[in-house]
């Protein structure tokens, strides 16, 4: 089905139950019509990273279920895939096949082969420097073939994850083949994963480069258009390069709106979110959470920087067991630009102003986004972050159906599912709609919702400092705090 305007669940195939089968039992049993679209994060097999280090892409991985499973979900929701667009797994045919055989291997060519790339005499320091990297050396790693010889390919993530040269034919016909079979199997959106690194260019800091970026998008486009699939290219960046995207026709993130809304609950002041919302494109999925961290340079310029230093200090001190150490290297974090927390622990576990985050978020342009953790309000979780010593296990809680089953009956669940229940069924919220924006005094806002049949409005007015809000729709008053209390 054509991606449509209700929200969407960002969920892992085995964290709202233990397969695709129970998630599909949860959705319909415990989560209804509030959620309209599913992102079944990494499913295929992988040897690392929670999925993001696909082996094979013509399998689902047999612990969560088989296509049938996907395409019985893709039935009743609209369907996000992950294409890695950047790398592979070392467990992957292509890897395996060029170890073997190397320049004899019909892959000799699908990896970037690091002494290949540079000129003679280079890299020089100065060239390594200049890359945008992941690590704080040469992203590359030792490949030993099996007649005994010895290169290094280009490796920007984890070990496993090894770049793929997007500029080789036979990586062409990989990225076309794989991309067709995710959409026959129910994809109606791809999210192509970390693309702003996957064109290398010498001279360069070889992430979104520009224009080669466009033609690798251009490309993608050409192979989902007629198969009336969407593409969402995933970017954490300053909000100036997703925007460029958009202007291209391309759904985007907002990746900003985590950082300002958190800074607008713990000051109380408006005046920010305000200015975002303004400023924010209609064609985009909106976010608070995701499976990765709270992303901190997406918000930079909307937000001064003593203003992200401060959400970010605020962070750790409202926030339910949140430390700096889970986002350090000790927690095997992947990036400093984020903060590893549930959103609702990121708001001390403080019901009120966690709905009134999402009440900003339903009211925001585009369309929400909806992480498993965040639709059950959950809270930090330490005993998974300390069994692992991975830091974003910290918001990456395996429920069971029937812990499911008790989430959804606190109160504050309740509210949020029927909140986004009426978000996805009221004409207010088209996506081509007007949305209006005005600060009163520097603790108030207020926010309306226009559909395109210039009839139906939905309007918000909210006080941060108070975390009190009030829901009209068409002039009649149908959520408020209170209600919360009663």
């Amino acid at each position: 089905m054509p991606v449509q305007n209700k929200a969407m669940l960002i969920t892992y195939a085995d964290s709202l139950g233990k397969n695709i089968k129970e998630l599909q039992d949860v959705l319909q049993t415990d989560i209804g019509p509030a959620i309209g679209g599913v992102h079944l994060l990494p499913f295929f097999p992988s040897t690392g990273d929670r999925g993001f280090a696909p082996s094979d892409y013509t399998k689902v991985n047999s612990a969560f279920g088989d296509w049938h499973d996907i395409e019985a979900l893709g039935d009743k929701y609209y369907l996000m895939f992950d294409f890695m667009i950047n790398h592979i797994s070392r467990e992957s045919v292509m890897y395996q096949d060029f170890k073997d055989k190397k320049d004899d291997s019909k892959y000799n060519d699908f990896f970037i082969r690091w002494e290949k790339f540079w000129p003679k005499g280079r890299p020089t320091q100065a060239d390594v420097d200049l890359i945008y990297k992941r690590k704080d050396k040469a992203p590359i790693q030792e490949i030993t073939f099996k007649n005994g010889s010895q290169e290094h390919l280009w490796n920007t993530f984890g070990d496993e994850q090894i770049d793929i040269n997007v500029k080789s034919k036979v990586a062409q016909k990989f990225f076309k083949d794989t991309l067709e079979t995710m959409v026959k199997h129910g994809a109606d959106l791809i999210r192509l994963d970390a693309f702003a690194y996957a064109i290398k260019k010498i001279d360069t800091n070889d992430f979104f480069i520009e224009p080669e970026i466009w033609d690798l998008l251009e490309s993608v486009r050409q192979i989902l258009s007629p198969l009336q699939a969407e593409i969402l290219p995933e970017i954490h960046e300053h909000y100036a390069i997703p925007a460029k995207i958009n202007a291209h026709g391309y759904f985007t993130y907002d990746f900003v709106l985590p950082l300002v809304t958190l800074y607008t609950l713990y000051s109380g002041k408006t005046k920010q979110l305000a200015k975002w919302l303004k400023m924010s494109p209609k064609r985009q999925f909106t976010t608070l959470d995701t499976h990765d961290g709270i992303g901190v340079v997406d918000a930079r310029d909307v937000l001064t920087d003593d203003e992200i230093d401060y959400t970010s200090s605020e962070l750790y001190k409202v926030g339910a067991n949140v430390k700096k150490t889970y986002s350090s290297a000790a927690y095997n974090n992947l990036d400093i630009y984020q903060i590893n927390s549930t959103y609702y622990s990121a708001l001390g576990n403080d019901d009120k102003a966690y709905l009134l985050a999402r009440i900003f978020q339903i009211f925001a342009p585009g369309i929400p986004q909806i992480y498993y953790v965040g639709l059950l309000a959950g809270e930090n979780d330490l005993d998974l972050l300390e069994k692992t010593k991975e830091g974003r296990n910290i918001n990456r809680h395996y429920y069971s159906k029937e812990e499911v089953a008790q989430e959804v009956k606190r109160p504050v669940v309740a509210y949020l599912l029927h909140l986004l229940t009426w978000r996805n069924q009221f004409a207010a919220f088209d996506l081509d709609g007007d949305s209006q924006v005005e600060v009163i005094g520097e603790n108030e806002i207020k926010i309306v919702r226009t559909a395109t049949n210039g009839q139906d409005l939905a309007e918000l007015t909210a006080n941060a400092a108070k975390k009190t809000f009030a829901i009209k729709a068409n002039g009649k008053l149908i959520f408020s705090d209170d209600q919360l209390d009663s």
